[in-house]
């Protein structure tokens, strides 16, 4: 593990704060297209570079990078969708959450039996830190498309969490995780559309008032 690995590990904790404090959707799903780049790059520094690694960058670049965001900035512009996103927190009360769960992370990082190679890198500590951004933004946004966001997020601490194995780790799960991912995507773009077209909203805090019919 190098300065270079370390910088854009904190890279990626400085773009989950930026994810869980913006009310603009569009930088949120360019930030997490800038996470997904930074995620593609890190294996080819942490790990010898061979045709597996290659094959893992390659993919994640072009999934994590480009073909998702692709997908949410297209199903954005297919529904009226407005700015101003006011999470269940607030825009502060993210920020903050976001921050103690990165201390969190740290925390329980350090008091894990981790191997000794793995002792003392910030992999681990910026994978939880990751997942537990994911859960905040899933739990506390309101809009449909926001929480897919959300669950990038806690996709992306699972693969930062998987290179610390990544040269042990078929091509085929980390491929399988991202075609699931990309297939959830589709279902939850046309959920979205869907919302929009019957309720003229994709607030999802909105279908609690829902009532079955008698």
């Amino acid at each position: 593990m190098n300065s270079a690995t370390d910088q854009l590990l904190v890279l990626v904790l400085l773009i989950n704060i930026l994810i869980l404090g913006t009310r603009r959707t569009r930088v949120a799903i360019r930030a997490i297209a800038a996470q997904g780049v930074v995620l593609g790059i890190l294996p080819l520094l942490i790990h010898a570079v061979n045709a597996h690694i290659l094959l893992i960058t390659l993919f994640v670049l072009l999934a994590k990078g480009v073909l998702i965001p692709w997908l949410l900035l297209g199903a954005l512009k297919k529904v009226d969708f407005g700015e101003d996103l006011e999470p269940f927190l607030g825009y502060a009360g993210n920020i903050i959450a976001g921050a103690l769960a990165m201390v969190l992370a740290f925390t329980f990082a350090a008091r894990l039996p981790l191997a000794p190679i793995h002792q003392g890198l910030l992999t681990v500590p910026a994978a939880l830190a990751t997942i537990l951004a994911g859960f905040i933004a899933l739990a506390s946004r309101r809009k449909a498309i926001n929480q897919v966001i959300g669950y990038l997020l806690l996709e992306n601490g699972i693969f930062i969490f998987g290179l610390l194995l990544t040269e042990a780790m078929p091509l085929m799960v980390e491929a399988g995780a991202i075609l699931d991912l990309i297939v959830g995507i589709f279902v939850m773009g046309i959920i979205i559309n869907q919302i929009s077209r019957e309720f003229s909203s994709i607030d999802t805090s909105r279908l609690t008032a829902l009532r079955e019919v008698e």
